[in-house]
This record gives structure tokens, C-alpha cells and sequence, in this order.
């Protein structure tokens, strides 16, 4: 009976002693799920849903995802890298990001930051861009939202591969060829469509385009502070234009 005794109070405190170890962990689990944080640092850090998916990246430039998969595929090899953020759809396609850079260089600095959006599986639809570089003595500094059309059967995949196969082809007639016939076929391409903002040649306005990306109309403040309307036709010469009042 003593041994019988002995071996009830081994089993109540190993359940008890389980119990209190399960306790312990739920309860630490819960604070790390709801911790506070005065100061986190980081390198990346990767906000996800229950399953996995990525939804959104935010990285600085050694981390920013180019030959690494995410949400199971390469982004883009060549994409130059930046610190920033992506985003991810609910299937885990890239939807756009926020990007930034800027650095002095042997001819003066460049930087910029660009915050894009996607169409669906595509490219960038809608930009909000900046870009202040220095030359020397002269400093260009030009910056707009920008509203692009794009090809009408793209797909990131897709177009991934199209670029693999351009890549291959040393010689630029062949190329530009093999461009023009997957343009046609509307598997890439894109074309910007709506500008309003500051140009290189320093005139701030509304600029339009056609859908090959030809300029069509512009009205503007240039940069001796004159107001300029213009039209333009598909040969690129101006038909009509208005300036300080007079109009032709």
C-alpha cells in the first residue's frame, strides 16, 4: 500500500508539474503575441497571414528580395536593390511598394523615392515619384504622379520570362524584332498616359499621351513663369497653341 501511495503522488505531480508547464507556455505565447516593444531593430521584417503568405516586406537594401523566392517565386533578378517595402496581393502576388535611395557620386548625388501600385499580376499603374540629381553645377530635380496603361496580357510571370529570353539576345536588330512581336501580342509594354507634375525641362502641369506613350497636350507653367497650353499631333508637332493670353 505504501508503494501504491508513493506512486499516486508521483502521478499527481507529474500532472500537476504538466499543467503548471502548460500554463507557463500558453501564457508566454500569448505575451509575445501582444509584447510591446520600446525600440525594435531589425534588418526585415516580413508581415504575414496565418498560412504564410507574405502581404507585406519591409527592408533595407542588403535584404531587398530579388534572386531569393517570395510567396514561392523570384521577384526580379535585375531589379536594382533599395530599401523600402513591397506589397502582396491575397494570392501572393507583388501589388507595388515604396522604394527610396540617394547618395552622393562622381558627378554630384542621385536620389529619388517612388511609391507604386500594380494592376492585377502586372506592373505599375499608378506612380508617385521623385527624382533630385546633381550634375556638376547644374541639379535637376523632377517629381509627379504618373498614370501608365499596360500591356493587356501581362503577367508577372510571364513577362519574367520574356526578359530571360530577351536577355539572351546579343544582337539588337533580333531583339528589337522579338520585342515588337511580343508588344503586339500585348504580353508586354505599357505606356504612360497621365502626368501632372514637374518635368527635366522644369515646367510644372498636366501633361497627356497617347497609348504609344506620344505627348498629345500640355498645359503648363514653364520656367520663366509663362503659361503654355499646346497640342500636339501623332507626327509630335504642335498644332495649336496658347501662351500669356494670345492664342494661335
Amino acid at each position: 500500500m505504501k508503494i501504491e501511495n508513493e506512486i499516486k503522488l508521483l502521478r499527481g505531480a507529474a500532472i500537476a508539474s504538466l499543467a503548471l508547464s502548460a500554463v507557463i507556455l500558453t501564457t508566454g505565447m500569448k505575451a509575445e503575441r501582444q509584447g510591446h516593444f520600446e525600440t525594435l531593430t531589425v534588418e526585415r521584417l516580413n508581415i504575414v497571414e496565418a498560412d504564410g503568405t507574405v502581404k507585406m516586406l519591409l527592408t533595407n537594401t542588403a535584404r531587398f528580395p530579388t534572386t531569393e523566392q517570395v510567396n514561392g517565386t523570384v521577384l526580379n533578378e535585375d531589379r536594382k536593390k533599395r530599401s523600402g517595402m513591397l506589397f502582396f496581393n491575397e494570392e501572393g502576388i507583388e501589388a507595388g511598394g515604396f522604394i527610396y535611395d540617394g547618395s552622393k557620386n562622381e558627378r554630384g548625388h542621385s536620389a529619388g523615392m517612388s511609391l507604386t501600385f500594380d494592376k492585377y499580376d502586372g506592373d505599375q499603374v499608378m506612380q508617385l515619384l521623385t527624382v533630385d540629381e546633381k550634375r556638376g553645377d547644374k541639379r535637376v530635380i523632377r517629381s509627379g504622379l504618373a498614370f501608365n496603361d499596360r500591356a493587356e496580357f501581362e503577367t508577372q510571370s510571364s513577362t519574367r520570362e520574356i526578359m530571360r529570353e530577351l536577355n539572351q539576345i546579343t544582337d539588337k536588330a533580333e531583339r528589337n524584332k522579338k520585342i515588337s512581336e511580343y508588344e503586339q501580342q500585348g504580353l508586354i509594354g505599357g505606356a504612360p498616359r497621365i502626368l501632372l507634375g514637374k518635368t527635366a525641362a522644369q515646367n510644372n502641369g498636366l501633361f497627356l499621351f497617347a497609348k504609344d506613350g506620344s505627348p498629345r497636350a500640355m498645359f503648363f507653367v514653364d520656367e520663366h513663369d509663362e503659361v503654355q497650353l499646346q497640342f500636339i499631333n501623332s507626327k509630335g508637332e504642335v498644332t495649336h497653341t496658347w501662351s500669356g493670353g494670345d492664342a494661335k
